[in-house]
């Protein structure tokens, strides 16, 4: 779980360098920042929601 907070530096790196290759400024490129935050957040609230969840059952199967 702990990786996952890795993937919105990695995208928003990978879109860095995207705008930069392209020659687009990062002010005009900040409209992806944001979509690749809100994003990953959710897809990291998601995951530990469901974690969450499924911690009781977890423990009960041993």
């Amino acid at each position: 779980m702990a990786k996952l907070f890795i993937l919105p530096l990695l995208l928003s790196l990978a879109w860095a360098l995207f705008l930069n290759y392209n020659g687009v400024p990062l002010k005009q490129g900040r409209k992806g920042f944001l979509y690749i935050v809100g994003i990953s957040l959710t897809i990291i609230f998601a995951l530990g929601f469901l974690l969450w969840l499924t911690a009781d059952q977890n423990i009960r199967s041993w």
